[in-house]
């Protein structure tokens, strides 16, 4: 314990100051802590690092998934439902398939079930590293809204193959009506218990008289108890996870008090970019244990880096035919509902950006370390090792190749930088935001027309309210006007709740008002 801790505590400090240089350079900072991980992994004398691959699964993935259920636009994914789901389940099918026909026949030893758990492994992209590598580009939000809604469901499909995968490779056979059955309920039960332990919850924040502080500690073990109950049902607790945290978000200005929103945002931004650092590290520190492994077995490094690499090809090639055949299945049949872009070059580029967006990460980890040592009957698991170096050398090649390379074409290539045609979000912002200043006079007069008469609170409220100055003397707000100021925001909120179900608004754009507006009553409160 007292070996672990300090290195415990040193790759904090490692994720934060890595993290800072990874800003600075403007990259995304998961390339530099695998990249850093690996470097330190070959200092002698380190604790050897072993993962539990219950602890990825169990400690890492419910509030990471979690966390990006409530920071995606649940209007966006009702509107390219169509496209999500291909790119979540018959993308990642294509590219399992895909990477299993590779592996058996590229990679001796390889069956088809071996080739299938493989696929399952590295198909998911992995949400984080694609969120980070888009801070430093701009992209529209239709694509944004695609990717963020591919990686929350993409996760669940391909564990769903992982697991028929494990059980063909380990029984030797593979009853198809069996597998059907167990799929349904797999979606069906893993979602159903997140929506049923997302409306207990949602009830629970609302009837108990909690504070932002028990609200957010209900919130940090809500996506464990939805994984776990999931799990013990034999269903998906991923996709539990998934539908019980959009079922929440969706809510969360129902249940949720304006301090219990803006403390928990902070809390939790700060909970997952250290779950995320510590899960990237991890990926570097494991490879002297995977490179023993593949030692053990007699299996010569350049060998399995080649086979890494041919994986990582077939990966990249089966997602952008994937994202073509996608765009093209939509215009046949469904050209209504299909993205329009200004010039037939961006229409085509549109898939190959996409395609390009696939590095692997978090589950693919996690997954790969999931593979039993032995079989039921006690024999080895066949090829472990060398599954668990080329999901490796997969995380390391797309997180190198495709996230440092992402930026610069999107930066370079002119044809991608407005691909839609979509209002800026400045002009989407000023728009709101002068809209509000007209919805709160006109809310004042309507409401309290009585009270304006004379009430120099009320006309200075009127006045500054929007450009949220600090008044030298506070005596101007009385509890009376306190209320009216109160009911003022929450007519605010139910004013841009309504203005957000325009699709052609970004919905981090009335976000951000409706944070602005939680920060305003937060400060009413300090008067």
């Amino acid at each position: 314990m007292h070996t672990i801790l300090p290195f415990f505590l040193a790759m904090i400090a490692a994720i934060v100051l890595l993290n800072m240089w990874a800003t600075k350079l403007k990259i995304a900072y998961p390339i530099l802590l695998v990249v850093f991980g690996l470097l330190v992994s070959f200092v002698p004398g380190l604790p050897v690092v072993k993962v539990d691959p219950d602890l990825i699964f169990f400690i890492f993935l419910p509030p990471l998934l979690f966390e990006a259920s409530w920071a995606i636009s649940f209007k966006e994914m009702k509107r390219w439902w169509r496209i999500i789901g291909s790119f979540a389940f018959l993308v990642v099918f294509f590219t399992a398939l895909s990477v299993a026909v590779a592996a058996n026949y590229f990679i001796p030893g390889f069956t088809i079930a071996l080739g299938f758990l493989l696929g399952g492994i590295v198909s998911p992209p992995d949400a984080v590293s694609t969120g980070a590598i888009m801070k430093f580009v701009k992209i529209p939000k239709t694509t944004s809204a695609v990717l963020e809604g591919e990686s929350l469901l993409n996760d669940a499909s391909s564990l769903i193959i992982f697991r028929f995968a494990l059980i063909a490779v380990g029984t030797g056979q593979f009853v198809w009506q069996e597998a059907s059955l167990s799929f349904l309920w797999m979606v069906i039960g893993g979602a159903g218990i997140g929506l049923l332990l997302g409306w207990i919850f949602v009830q629970a924040h609302k009837r108990l008289p909690t504070d932002a502080s028990s609200d957010i500690a209900m919130t940090l073990i809500e996506p464990y108890i939805m994984y776990w109950v999931a799990e013990q049902f034999h269903s998906s607790g991923v996709l539990a996870v998934v539908c019980g945290g959009l079922f929440m978000s969706a809510r969360r200005l129902i249940f949720l008090n304006s301090a219990s929103r803006i403390k928990g945002h902070s809390v939790w931004e700060s909970f997952v970019f250290i779950l995320n650092g510590v899960v990237f590290l991890l990926i570097g520190l494991e490879l002297p244990e995977i490179v023993g492994g593949l030692r053990s077995e007699g299996i010569p490094l350049g060998i399995a880096i080649k086979y890494g690499i041919l994986v990582t090809v077939v990966l990249i090639l089966a997602r952008i035919i994937s994202a073509y055949a996608a765009m093209l299945a939509t215009y046949i049949f469904r050209p209504s509902v299909a993205p329009r872009a200004s010039t037939r070059m961006r229409s085509l580029l549109m898939p190959l950006f996409l395609g390009w967006t696939g590095m692997r990460g978090v589950v693919s980890l996690a997954a790969a370390l999931a593979i039993p040592i032995t079989l039921s009957n006690g024999e080895p698991f066949p090829n472990r090792n060398l599954i668990l170096f080329i999901t490796f050398v997969v995380i390391l090649l797309t997180l190198l190749v495709q996230g440092l390379t992402l930026p610069y074409i999107i930066s370079k290539v002119r044809a991608l930088k407005d691909f839609m045609n979509e209002e800026e979000e400045e002009l989407t912002r000023l728009k709101i935001k002068k809209e509000l200043k007209e919805h709160v006079y006109q809310f004042l007069k309507t409401k309290h027309e009585n009270e304006l008469q004379g009430n120099a609170g009320i006309e200075r409220m009127l006045k500054h309210w929007e450009e949220k100055t600090k008044a030298n003397d506070d005596g101007w707000m009385s509890e009376k006007n306190k209320i009216i100021f109160v009911e003022m925001l929450e007519s605010q909120r139910q004013y841009l709740s309504e203005l957000n179900k325009d699709v052609t608004i970004n919905e981090e754009v009335i976000r951000q008002h409706l944070y602005q507006i939680d920060l305003e009553e937060e400060r009413l409160k300090m008067i």
